[in-house]
């Protein structure tokens, strides 16, 4: 990835944390955390004709979210997963593939099938409603800042089957969501949570290594929020 990339994320990311803390310094609020597994559908999209999705992934996404209030039905929200998510990509060129100890040539129109596990730390704004009854709707938007920690594909025309490539990923990337939903009040503090969110990277996930296509890959996921808030 090139250096000017990774100077971005890292001071957006820095900002956001900063304004966070900050923020949170100036309004002390009730503090709440939650627990979650997610469910979820992966896709590529490509900025050129040369290189095309072909096809969605389930994958899932578990984690910890964290929510700072500043307001009673307003609140920072972040937290920490793991997600596992992936996706097909073909070309209309015949294109080599580069692993940690071989490479292979994928021919045209032959899909390459990729398993990639990422570190998310999201940093957001929630927006609640008043309670209805024991119902709280809510929707959330924020930035996804994320860090590759596996990848693997599938080549089925090479036979090549869970092949680490992690040479053929970047490493950092950062995302955008949108997520909504509705929580039920079990008593106290404790809710069930269930939504549905759209997240999509900003940034290429693939290196293009020449003389592969140059192109922009970004990775598309649908969340299917469940979840348990303390």
């Amino acid at each position: 990835m090139p250096l000017m990339k990774k100077r971005k994320i890292f001071g957006i990311t820095a900002f956001l944390i900063a304004g966070l803390l900050v923020t949170s310094s100036v309004f002390p609020q009730e503090i709440r955390f939650g627990i979650f597994a997610d469910p979820v559908i992966g896709w590529f999209s490509s900025d050129t004709r040369e290189t095309s999705n072909e096809g969605a992934r389930p994958g899932f996404n578990f984690g910890i979210t964290f929510n700072r209030y500043f307001a009673k039905n307003y609140s920072f929200s972040s937290g920490i997963s793991i997600l596992n998510a992936g996706g097909r990509l073909v070309t209309s060129d015949t294109i080599t593939m580069y692993f940690n100890n071989f490479n292979t040539e994928v021919p045209a129109g032959k899909s390459v099938v990729y398993k990639i596990q990422y570190i998310n730390v999201p940093l957001g704004l929630k927006f609640e409603s008043n309670q209805i009854g024991y119902v709280t709707f809510f929707s959330d938007v924020g930035l996804d800042p994320k860090v590759v920690i596996g990848g693997k594909v599938d080549i089925p025309s090479a036979s090549v089957e869970g092949e680490t490539a992690i040479k053929e990923l970047n490493r950092m990337n950062l995302g955008y969501h949108i997520a909504a939903g509705i929580s039920y009040s079990l008593g106290g503090t404790t809710e069930i949570v269930l939504g549905l969110g759209f997240e999509q990277n900003f940034i290429d996930i693939t290196r293009d290594i020449l003389p592969q296509p140059q192109d922009k890959i970004s990775h598309n996921l649908l969340k299917f929020r469940l979840g348990i808030n303390f």
